[in-house]
This record gives structure tokens, C-alpha cells and sequence, in this order.
């Protein structure tokens, strides 16, 4: 090893050449040895070079030093690859008086992940003089003093090492005394001043002597005090210590105020010549004062402070013992005090590099922390081990010098975790073991590696027709779990035909939002439902993409008039009828049969008489536009009847159509069909109609002979005498319904004014019969036709006739009355008619509740029947 040269003068010190000597080891180890206090940018070494680093690599590899003290002092210029002085170092400061002085530095270099371990020494300038702590120095010295007596003096220091610090003392030339002990050892070997000849205090009192200094740098550099030597005439006898030497040993968590060692010394004088005092030595430094006291009475020496053994290991304490005689004497011996250590201190965690964030599914073994540990315990309590969560997709890898790395172990993915706080524990292996936490957040950059999903796997929406063009239809809409624009999604329309037309002339969408607006305005009666196909892109390199589908369904709206189909005129005017004059009620006289082009509700049609000639005569199925004759035509009906029929749906609002139709009232006798079946009009249903309607009477006329045989049967069974009689498929109670009434195929609808009407059409015959509260009431009374005269009932009188005898006389007319339990109850009979087959029949109502019999004109059929005053 060469090493540094020394410069003659401090001016030149920085412009001194450098002889470094390097040596690389196959563990990576440089070392360079520098001068102190060199300048700001003074050459260390080409650090490049000698580590085989490619210099234009170094900025790409981030090649960096690292260090445990807080200054700076070395830099790398990464232009060159030179190490150069950052700042002034000042040995001194940095290792005190240490023999070598070394300064550890770490180069560290990625890609791929290198560290170095790089050792500075610094070699010592004589830049320090030796100094003493006072200019002057008294000694009281009895002349009783014998030759060869010794006498401590203060020593010089200097701060600087080796052989820069002090060496030698040099004593003026005087005739009593001479100096002894002249090279100082560890700085703890002080020079005393030896007394040669006997002192005459009476020749002179007092000396003055310069004790000087001398270190061993080139140049040399000296230091001086002045000794004044008083010589005292008593007190003949010194203190004598048991021992020179004391050595203690003491744990650095020794607590303040316990008792290290008693020191003891001995005066042979009597009195207050033998009375010792104890006392640290003047060139006790002032760490130790702060840490220890001497009791100056008894000896102890006591712990005042904290002891850190990583601050200093071993204590050299001078204790002084002095008498208190008039020239007092003094002794001296010395404390070799050992700090012991213990763990105190927990492992310090120094992060070097953080690579975050790191890139999802990075490859295994890919770096994320670069760190450091130290401790500033020794032995086993500044070994230190280092660990991470097991549950981490990282773990630990040691380097050298106590550096770590968090290497990945697994495909990390974005989308479960977004980012990971890997903490680290560093433990040491002392008693009771000390550990340190740091938590280090690492970031995971995001890839495009999920395709946007709609969060449905098909969209229904529903637009009412008639819509305004540019109307929002519904909003589909997706997610991407990716991060940032690899997540933000974009939908469009896939290409496609509905009804012959490009889809973008029927939809579109905003590409942000997901939101589909009609592009023209829907007709439920062109079209009903349609399908598109939406696509969603995400905003990442390269582009991922799904497909959705739309189903959009067009509701209807109440936009169209119910169309008449029948009965239409030629010339489109109103429709002519013809009925006979002799028709009876419940005859059917056309049907009105109307559709709409809308769906559901808003088809549903009804039908209602509007403004009729005569409002008593026709009535309209509400339901299948049926219209009827509610009774007779009389004499005074006028011979051309108007009928206008309301057609409406039951939308919201209404639409209504209207059809007039003209009847005209011919004599003749009474037709078996209605107009209705001459309806010209060719539809594809006409037959299908006729079909439904022959069933339908056939099947009623099946039921009432079926009903007819069966009351028969039973009548018989009675032994009753069955007379002509009067049968109908409903009947109406004179409260709850309108008279001269008949139950069509359908409910029809009574005018108003019909029941007013119709009242004041009185027959002038009456039937009446006493009730017998003691038979049946669920008899019919049938009544036989004679010929082709309908029965009539007197509807107020309660009497039976026929239309001959209602011409006639009112003879014809037979009351009968049985007085039983005095209660009479009078009984009431519509007639009706039925065309299609051709038979009358009497519905009897009864206010009350009771028996009939026969009268003359209409004999009776059984001998009672009942009927419930409410029935219809």
C-alpha cells in the first residue's frame, strides 16, 4: 500500500498529487487511500474503470453511492467515472485519534442489480499543533523534597494521529529539575517533572520552567505552558494509593447513581497533614466528568450518566488523592473502566431504491425494494435477519454487507390488488430481541388485459310509436375492470339492416354515456320489435372489445279511428234497413261490426246508441254491436226510424267513429231472419260468422226443448192438468229492470227514457190470483200459443188475456182471489216473443211470494210456481 503524499503547505494541499492505491478482490472490495482536508473536486480514482463499469452506462444503470454518514464527502462524476472529493474531510472529526481511519462507502448499480463495497482511507496531515489546556501550570514543592520525587504535569493534545500527534516533551534548562516520560502512549502517559538537586527555599522561592510539546509530522509543530514551581517548607509525607491501577467493568445500561469501586489512599502524616481528599485529575476530559463522580471523602467513585458503548467502549479515568496539609501532597492513580454492551438498540432499516410502481404480471423475480440494515450493537446483538408476510407475492433475498432485495414470486394482478404495503421486520439476535418495522408502498401499473362486459347479457327497452326523433330509447352500459384509459369504454353500433333500412338510420348511441336515441319516429303498425347489436371498445393498446344485444320493443299508442266494415252504403251516405212492421222485441235488425288497426286496449271497440228517432225502440250490444228491438212498434211509431251508432276504443283518449243507419218500417208479416244476413259485403270471416251464429241457436234451442221436457216430466208426475202456456228465456222484475225487454245474445243498452215510456203503454185486461203459501215455489207455469196470438199480461193489474180479447171485451178477463191466512199477493207477467222459434213466453214476476191458478183465457199449466222478486 502507497499511501498519500504529504504537501509541504496547506496552500498546495489541493493541487498535492495523489498515489491511490487500489486493489479489486473477487468479492468486489476497492480501496483508495486520500489525504485529509483535500479540496472540493480533488481526483480519488476513476471508480468506472476500476469497477469495469462502461461509463456511458452508469447514468442508464443508475449508479449511485451510498453511505452512513449524513455529510457527503464523495462524488461520482458520471461524465467520467471519477470519484471526486465532495467536501472537506477533516480526519480529525471523523475518526478522532483513531489509528486508521476508514471511510466505507457502497456503489450500488442496476440493471442488473450490483453492489459494491468501496473503503476510503484517510491518511493524517500534520495539520494540528499540540496544545495544553492552560497556560499555566503551579506546583507547591516542600524542599524536604527528596531527589527523585516526581510531580504530574499536564499533558499536551493533538487532535492529530499517528505520528502528526505529540511525541515528545522538551523541559527549559534550569538546575533542579529534569523531565521524564517524554512520549506520550494512548495519550494516557502524562510527563513528570523529577526533582534532581534538593530546593532551597530560602535561595529561591519560586521556578519558572516551559515545558514544550513536540509531535512527529514533517514539519514539526510544537505546543507550550509555563510551569511556576512554588517550594513550601512542611509536610513531608505523599499520599500512597493500594493500587496504581483499577480496572472495572460496567454494562452500558448500568442504571445512575450505582457504585463502580472505592479508591483508597494513605498519608503516613498526622493530623491534617493526613487527612486525604480525592479528586478527579485535572486532565480528566469532560465526557467523563459528565458521566462518573468522585467522592472526595471516602473515595467512591459513582456513575452520574447514561453509558453507550457505541459511543465509547473503555474509560480512562486519573483520580487524584491529596492531603490537606499546609503544602499539600498528592497521589495519583488511574480507572480502566470496560462498558460492557447490551441490545439497546434496535435494527435501523435504510431504504436504498424503490421500484414502484412495478408492471402487472411482471416476471418473476422482478426487483421491488432495495434496502439496507445496520445496528449499531455488537457480536450477536448487531446480527441482524429480515422478513416480509408469507401471504405477499414477494420475499426477501440477501446480498452482502447486510443488503436486501423484495423480488416478486408470483404473476401479480392488477385487478385483484391494486397496489401492496409490504412491511418489513428486522430483528437482531441479542437478549431480549430488538426489532424495527418499515412499510413500504408499492404501486401496480395497470395492462389492457380485461375486455369491457356489459353488465347484462341483453337489453330490453320499450319506446312508445309516435316518438319524437332524437328520443332517448334506454342506456346500456358496461365496466372495465382495467385502470385509466385501459378501462375507460366507448360503444358503438354494429352494422346491420332492420326493415330493409341501415340500423343508424333507425337508432344510434352516444359513445361515452351508452345512451340510444331514436333516430326517426315509430309506427307500432309498421313495426313491432327490433334487434341491434352493440359493441363496447376499451381505450387500451391493443383495443379489447364485447358484444351486446338490444332488443327494442315499440308500444302501441291510441293513434287510430275504429274502421267500420259493416254495414257500409254504396253511395256513402247512411245505411238502409228494412224491418217488418209486426217484428216483435228482441229482434235482431243489423249488426254493426267495427276493428281498429291498434293493439291490446286501444283495439278494444264499444258500441253505443247516439240520437235514435225513437230511443224505446233499439238498443245496442255494448260488446258486439248487435242492434235490437226493445218491443213492439206501435201505431204511433213513426214509419222511417234513424239509428246513429257510436263506435269507440277504449283508449286514452277515445277515438270514435259513427254510422248512421236508416229503418224503414214495412207491414208484412214478421221475417225469420234479420236484414243482417243480407249484408253484401264479402269479408274473409262473413262464413265463419253465419257458422257461429247457426250454432248458437241451434245449442239455445236444444237447451230450452231439453228444459221444456224436463219441467214437463215433472208436471206430469204432479197430476196436474198442463195448459197452453207462456214461456221466455229471461224475465225482469218490474223493480230492478225495464219493461218489454228481451236478453239478446249480448248485454244491450235501455234508453234512459224507455221505462217512462213504455209505462204508459197499458193493456186493458188484468189478471190476478190469490197465493197459497203452503205449496211449492219452484213450479213454471207453461202457457199453450192458440194460433199465432201472443198472451198479453196486464202489467199494473196483474191479469192475463190475449191480444183478441185485449181488442174486444173486458169480459175475458178472470180474476181469481183465495182468501188463505188473508194474504193476497198479486202477480205480474211480461209477455215476450222469440222469433226463431216461434213460441211466446210469460215471465211472472211476483211483488210478493205465493201460489197461481189458471184463469180462463190462460189456463194454467201447473197448478203453482214461485219466482224470487229480485230475479232477473
Amino acid at each position: 500500500m502507497i499511501d498519500s503524499l504529504s504537501c509541504p503547505s496547506s496552500k498546495l494541499r489541493t493541487f498535492c498529487g495523489l498515489l491511490v492505491y487500489m486493489s479489486v478482490s473477487v468479492s468486489g472490495h476497492i480501496r483508495y487511500s486520500i489525504s485529509e482536508e483535500l479540496e472540493r473536486g480533488a481526483f480519488v480514482g476513476n471508480i468506472a474503470r476500476d469497477l469495469g463499469l462502461d461509463v456511458a452506462e452508469l447514468s442508464s444503470r443508475n449508479f449511485r453511492l451510498v453511505s452512513q454518514h449524513k455529510d457527503k464527502y464523495l462524488d461520482v462524476n458520471m461524465k467520467t467515472g471519477a470519484l471526486v472529493v465532495n467536501d472537506k474531510i477533516d480526519r480529525e472529526q471523523l475518526c478522532h485519534q483513531t489509528l486508521e481511519c476508514l471511510l466505507k462507502l457502497e456503489a450500488v448499480v442496476e440493471n442488473p442489480l450490483k453492489v459494491y463495497s468501496i473503503m476510503i482511507e484517510i491518511s493524517d496531515v500534520n495539520d494540528n499543533s499540540p496544545a495544553f489546556d492552560r497556560e499555566e501550570f503551579r506546583l507547591d514543592i516542600l524542599e524536604m523534597t527528596t531527589p527523585g520525587s516526581r510531580f504530574r504535569l499536564q499533558n499536551a493534545h493533538d487532535p492529530d494521529a499517528g505520528t502528526n500527534s505529540v511525541r515528545a516533551y522538551q523541559l527549559s534548562h534550569n538546575a533542579h529539575f529534569i523531565l521524564n516520560g517524554g512520549v506520550a502512549e494512548e495519550q494516557i502517559s502524562m510527563p513528570d517533572l523529577v526533582l534532581e538537586r534538593p530546593l532551597d527555599r530560602e535561595q529561591q522561592t519560586t521556578h519558572r520552567l516551559t515545558l514544550m510539546a513536540i509531535d512527529g509530522g514533517t514539519p514539526q509543530r510544537t505546543g507550550t505552558t509555563q510551569i511556576i514551581i512554588s517550594v513550601i517548607d512542611v509536610n513531608d509525607n505523599m499520599p500512597v494509593f493500594e493500587q496504581d491501577i483499577y480496572q472495572v467493568t460496567i454494562a452500558e445500561d448500568a442504571p445512575e447513581g450505582v457504585l463502580l469501586l472505592n479508591v483508597k489512599a494513605v498519608d503516613a502524616d498526622e493530623g491534617r497533614n493526613g487527612d486525604v481528599k480525592y479528586y478527579f485529575s485535572e486532565n480528566v476530559p469532560e465526557s467523563t466528568i459528565k458521566r462518573f463522580r468522585v467522592d472526595s471523602e471516602d473515595g467512591e467513585l459513582r456513575l452520574i450518566g447514561r453509558l453507550d458503548f457505541e459511543e465509547t467502549q473503555n474509560y480512562y479515568i486519573p483520580i487524584e488523592a491529596k492531603d490537606n496539609g499546609f503544602s499539600a501532597l498528592s497521589a495519583y492513580c488511574k480507572v480502566i473502566m470496560k462498558v460492557i454492551d447490551v441490545n439497546d438498540n434496535a435494527p435501523d432499516i435504510v431504504i436504498v431504491s424503490t421500484f414502484s410502481p412495478i408492471r402487472e404480471h411482471a416476471p418473476l423475480a422482478t426487483a421491488v425494494i432495495l434496502f439496507k440494515v445496520t445496528d449499531a450493537d455488537s457480536a450477536d446483538n448487531g446480527e441482524v435477519s429480515c422478513q416480509i408476510a408469507d401471504n405477499l407475492p414477494f420475499k426477501l433475498d440477501r446480498s452482502v454487507n447486510n443488503y436486501f432485495t423484495v423480488v416478486t414470486t408470483r404473476d401479480i394482478d392488477r385487478e385483484t390488488i391494486t397496489d401492496y404495503n409490504i412491511t418489513i421486520t428486522c430483528m437482531d439476535a441479542g437478549f431480549p430481541r430488538l426489532y424495527t418495522s418499515k412499510t413500504i408502498q408499492v404501486q401496480i401499473s395497470d395492462i389492457n388485459d380485461n375486455a369491457p362486459r356489459f353488465t347484462q347479457t341483453e337489453f330490453t327497452f320499450y319506446v312508445e310509436e309516435n316518438n319524437v326523433k332524437g328520443a332517448s330509447i334506454g342506456v346500456v352500459s358496461a365496466f372495465d375492470p382495467d385502470y385509466s384509459h385501459n378501462g375507460r369504454v366507448t360503444f358503438h353500433i354494429l352494422d346491420d339492416l332492420v326493415n330493409e333500412l341501415p340500423v343508424l338510420h333507425i337508432v344510434s348511441i352516444n359513445s361515452r354515456s351508452g345512451e340510444i336515441y331514436a333516430q326517426q319516429s315509430f309506427d307500432y303498425e309498421q313495426i313491432k320489435k327490433f334487434q341491434i347489436h352493440v359493441q363496447v371498445n376499451d381505450a387500451g393498446f391493443p383495443p379489447l372489445s364485447s358484444n351486446g344485444t338490444v332488443n327494442i320493443i315499440v308500444t302501441d299508442q291510441n293513434d287510430n279511428v275504429p274502421v267500420i266494415l259493416s254495414p257500409l252504403s254504396n253511395t256513402g251516405s247512411a245505411v238502409e234497413e228494412t224491418i217488418s212492421k209486426l217484428a216483435d222485441s228482441g229482434y235482431l235488425l243489423a249488426k254493426v261490426i267495427a276493428t281498429d288497426a291498434d293493439s291490446g286496449q286501444n283495439a278494444q271497440v264499444v258500441y253505443q246508441l247516439l240520437q235514435p228517432t225513437d230511443d224505446s225502440l233499439f238498443t245496442v250490444a255494448p260488446e258486439t254491436g248487435e242492434i235490437w228491438t226493445i218491443r213492439r212498434f206501435l201505431q204511433k211509431d213513426s214509419p222511417r226510424q234513424i239509428i246513429k251508432v257510436l263506435v269507440r276504443d277504449n283508449g286514452i283518449p277515445s277515438l270514435s267513429t259513427t254510422v248512421n243507419i236508416k229503418v224503414t218500417v214495412q207491414d208484412g208479416m214478421i221475417e225469420n231472419t234479420s236484414k243482417i244476413s243480407q249484408m253484401s259485403i264479402s269479408w274473409p270471416w262473413k262464413s265463419d260468422v253465419k257458422l257461429y251464429l247457426i250454432i248458437s241457436f241451434g245449442t239455445t234451442s236444444l237447451i230450452l226443448l231439453l228444459a221444456i221436457v224436463i219441467l214437463g216430466v215433472k208436471v206430469q208426475k204432479r197430476g196436474t192438468d198442463i195448459s197452453s202456456c207462456c214461456w221466455s228465456i229471461s224475465y225482469y222484475s218490474k223493480r230492478n229492470a225495464l219493461y218489454g225487454s228481451q236478453k239478446a245474445s249480448a248485454n244491450l243498452q235501455m234508453r234512459p227514457n224507455y221505462k217512462e215510456g213504455h209505462e204508459n203503454y197499458e193493456p186493458a185486461h188484468a189478471f190476478s190470483h190469490d197465493v197459497h203459501p203452503d205449496t211449492d215455489l219452484n213450479d213454471f207455469l207453461f202457457l199453450r200459443l192458440h194460433g199465432t196470438t201472443s198472451p198479453m199480461i196486464h202489467l199494473k193489474a196483474g191479469s192475463c188475456i190475449n191480444e183478441e180479447s185485449s181488442k174486444g171485451s173486458s169480459n175475458a178477463t178472470t180474476e181469481f182471489q183465495e182468501p188463505i191466512s188473508n194474504s193476497v199477493y198479486n202477480i205480474s207477467m211480461d209477455a215476450c216473443g222469440l222469433n226463431l222459434l216461434n213460441l211466446s213466453c210469460v215471465v211472472v214476476h211476483m211483488e210478493g211470494m205465493g201460489r197461481t191458478s189458471a184463469n180462463s183465457s190462460c189456463p194454467v199449466a201447473a197448478r203453482h210456481f214461485s219466482l224470487l222478486s229480485t230475479g232477473n
